[in-house]
């Protein structure tokens, strides 16, 4: 688990020096994907349906 926070803490590092620290919800997606608890792939999917807008039609 030291492994997964030390990742994490080097992920947040980078985006912060961007000015986009990682928040604790990122944090999270982040260790389920480190840890294997679901995939990229399945978390990208779930990110884009997350934030897809549908247009009223």
């Amino acid at each position: 688990m030291k492994d997964v926070e030390k990742i994490i803490g080097q992920v947040n590092g980078t985006m912060g020096m961007e000015g986009m620290p990682l928040t604790d919800e990122d944090k999270d997606m982040l260790r389920k994907c480190i840890t294997g608890e679901t995939s990229s792939d399945d978390m990208v999917k779930r990110l884009i349906k997350q934030y897809t807008v549908v247009p009223d039609r």
